[in-house]
């Protein structure tokens, strides 16, 4: 009875337009929470992880060789996000593709840069600082005391965000549904203006995450000039920031030039900049 009850929902699920059951959507979310750090690397980062998760999902909503090879690589491009609330991105991600198929691809790209830097924020500030340290602080004391329920109480805190990753998980899949849902047509205005979303996430980083500096200063007589402060930020703040930026972004359109090429790049100016003092650290 209960194997007819679970064939008849799964049923339903399909006929309601969903090429995903409730299992299948179940076990790409688990494929990602226990495989997040697998293959994580400093060009792509968590990329791996993602395309390891969405692969049997992918494989079912592109029975297409072609699309199916071209959703797995747009997922294989580079993704960093706080491991738990990823999981809000990756659900509504996973229901635009089996929404809108491959014509949803940019959109999904947009999405995920849009949103791992702001939910990122969220998820290490409250999940791997302000939990832990709280939780930490109250099983550490209890330790101390010769009490045992604060390493019961840390482990069950543990389990319970298996849970609560599920609920975030279905959460951003509901949400990626009703959002494709109500769009309807206008999706293309909806991967544009994400994509501009993106674009202002990512410009905004640029000043805060990209540190250059250069220490040099312009002497005649007994007169000073900062290049940094004087000339520099004149024109723009952070225009150093910005100059390496627009370098990384133009080299990454060059066939030749591969990530992590431009990483060892990135590497030989710093050290011959700060050799011979045309770079520094910002005081």
């Amino acid at each position: 009875m209960k194997e007819t009850t679970s064939m008849s929902k799964e049923m339903n699920q399909l006929e309601n337009g969903k090429k995903l059951t409730t299992h299948e959507r179940k076990d790409m979310f688990r494929r990602w929470i226990f495989n997040a750090g697998l293959g994580y690397n400093f060009e792509t980062q968590q990329a791996p992880a993602v395309a390891f998760s969405m692969r049997k999902a992918l494989r079912k909503i592109y029975p297409n060789d072609d699309e199916y090879i071209e959703a797995m690589d747009n997922h294989y491009k580079y993704f960093n996000a706080n491991p738990l609330m990823a999981n809000i991105i990756l659900g509504a991600t996973l229901a635009m593709e089996e929404k809108d198929g491959i014509k949803a691809k940019d959109a999904v790209q947009s999405l995920k840069t849009s949103l791992m830097g702001p939910f990122s924020g969220v998820g290490d500030s409250v999940f791997w600082i302000l939990i832990p340290t709280i939780m930490g602080s109250i099983a550490g004391y209890m330790a101390l005391q010769g009490n045992a329920v604060g390493a019961i109480l840390w482990m069950l805190l543990q389990l319970s965000f298996y849970w609560l990753k599920m609920w975030f998980f279905k959460t951003g899949y509901d949400s990626g549904t009703k959002l494709i849902t109500s769009l309807g047509e206008k999706i293309n205005i909806f991967t544009d203006a994400i994509s501009v979303m993106g674009l202002m996430v990512v410009g905004s980083l640029i000043p805060t995450v990209v540190k250059v500096y250069t220490p040099l200063k312009f002497r005649t007589g007994k007169v000073m000039l900062s290049i940094q402060s004087g000339v520099l930020d004149k024109i723009m703040p952070a225009l150093l920031p910005v100059a390496v930026t627009g370098l990384v972004y133009w080299l990454l359109g060059r066939k030749k030039w591969t990530p992590t090429k431009i990483i060892l790049l990135i590497i030989v100016i710093c050290l011959a900049g700060a050799a011979t003092g045309i770079l520094g650290v910002a005081k």
